[in-house]
């Protein structure tokens, strides 16, 4: 397997330097399924930092690949902005019809008294009351796993953790969960012949089934006392309970999305590097004491969400290259967690790196992700149980990767437990 994939590497290197620079596409979803994008984003770091793509499937688009200018434009949402009704926050540009606004494609002050509705369900003392009931999950979701033969690690573990957790989140109805992690899915995918839909109706029809769910669950809430779950605090926060359907649908979306995709292609892809270097996993097995170390760096490494899209209110520059008015501006952190002028041999997994929270997965500035601690601790608990149950987990197999330029994430991953 490493020698074959080797050899995928090699080629998609050759690829991406033979190509005119001009016509390089970072953001075509193929690169990343195929996993080929790493020397696209490694050419650019070196030749065109800040680079302009004049034609791709998404229009045309700016890609800024080092950290530094990451964090400028990540900081700056004076200039940058996130607006949907400009395009929001992916590279994709949905039909202007179709352009939901939500707390994370809005920009102050509107932003601000939205986003401070829902953050106390990931305040300390919250996360205090959490973790017990996570740790009980993950338990018993281990405890079912098969030793000794081939499973999907995706499903049986990052997926129903997430979803479970997810579930609490939304006080969901819980034997109806799987429909939170399909309904992510759904908002996330590119439309494609063969795909999970392959057209922009059949997404819209599907998202409209969410939003028909969602607003049983509104009219239950608003109707009884507040409680501490998400549909509740936004149906009784003077902020968020005059919402529009499209508003409503847009932050839940962005919910359920942002509490799913992280944390689930986290798990996955910590497995999966752990693998790529055993001498990490050797490490980690003679010292479990270096978990909340490594929790960050598989986050780093993974880059579960590689970009996030903003665009120029005015003219302006990053890092002396000049940017239009209206210009789509995309940040790709996939790239930044990648930049060896910031971070020291940032290919490799290293459990015990100095400094493993210098990375971009969460964001910067007032869109930094606002689950961020409740992911790490569950990507902590998940190891925790691990180790005190299983002698090694063998990634027996690729994993398929999904589709995206945004979502950066495993479809699959073959494993066998070794007990």
């Amino acid at each position: 397997m490493a020698d074959g994939a080797n050899t995928l590497r090699d080629q998609a290197r050759a690829e991406a330097y033979a190509l005119p620079l001009e016509d390089l596409n970072p953001g075509d979803p193929e690169l990343f399924r195929t996993d080929r994008h790493w020397s696209y984003f490694e050419r650019l770091r070196a030749e065109a930092p800040v680079h302009w793509c004049k034609d791709s499937e998404f229009g045309p688009y700016w890609s800024v690949t080092r950290y530094n200018d990451i964090m400028a434009v990540d900081t700056n949402h004076q200039v940058f902005s996130s607006e949907a009704a400009l395009g929001g926050i992916t590279i994709r540009d949905a039909r202007p019809d179709l352009r939901r606004p939500s707390f994370i494609a809005m920009d102050p002050p509107k932003h601000d008294v939205q986003r401070k509705t829902v953050s106390p369900i990931v305040a300390p003392a919250n996360l205090a009351l959490m973790e017990p009931i996570i740790r009980e999950r993950a338990a018993r979701i281990l405890d079912e796993l098969p030793v000794g033969e081939t499973f999907d690690w995706v499903d049986r573990v990052s997926i129903e953790l997430t979803t479970q957790m997810l579930a609490t989140l939304f006080d969901f109805p819980f034997e109806d969960r799987r429909k939170l992690t399909h309904w992510s899915d759904i908002a996330t995918t590119l439309p494609i012949k063969g795909g999970l839909v392959e057209t922009e109706e059949e997404r819209q029809d599907e998202l409209m089934k969410c939003l028909a769910y969602f607003n049983d669950l509104w009219n239950e809430r608003v109707n009884a006392p507040p409680k501490g779950d998400l549909v509740s605090m936004m149906a009784h926060s003077e902020a968020t309970r005059n919402m529009t359907p499209d508003e409503y649908l847009g932050n839940v979306i962005l919910l359920i999305v942002g509490g799913n995709d992280t944390t689930r292609n986290s798990i996955s892809g910590g497995l999966y590097a752990l693998n790529k270097f055993p001498g990490e996993f050797d490490k980690l097995r003679a010292n479990p004491g270096l978990i909340p170390n490594m929790v960050p760096e598989i986050i780093r490494w993974q880059t579960p969400l590689a970009h996030m899209r903003r665009t120029a209110r005015e003219d302006t520059e990053i890092a002396g290259q000049p940017i239009r008015k209206g210009d789509k501006v995309v940040m790709w952190y996939v790239s930044g967690n990648r930049d060896d002028s910031v971070i020291d041999n940032p290919d490799v997994l290293l459990i015990d790196r100095e400094r493993p929270r210098q990375h971009l997965s969460f964001g910067f500035g007032i869109h930094r992700c606002v689950g961020n601690r409740l992911a790490e601790l569950q990507l902590r608990i998940v190891w925790e149980e691990i180790l005190k149950r299983f002698r090694h987990i063998e990634v027996v197999g690729e994993p398929r990767r999904v589709r995206s330029s945004f979502v950066k994430g495993y479809e699959t991953l073959p494993v066998v437990i070794h007990g």
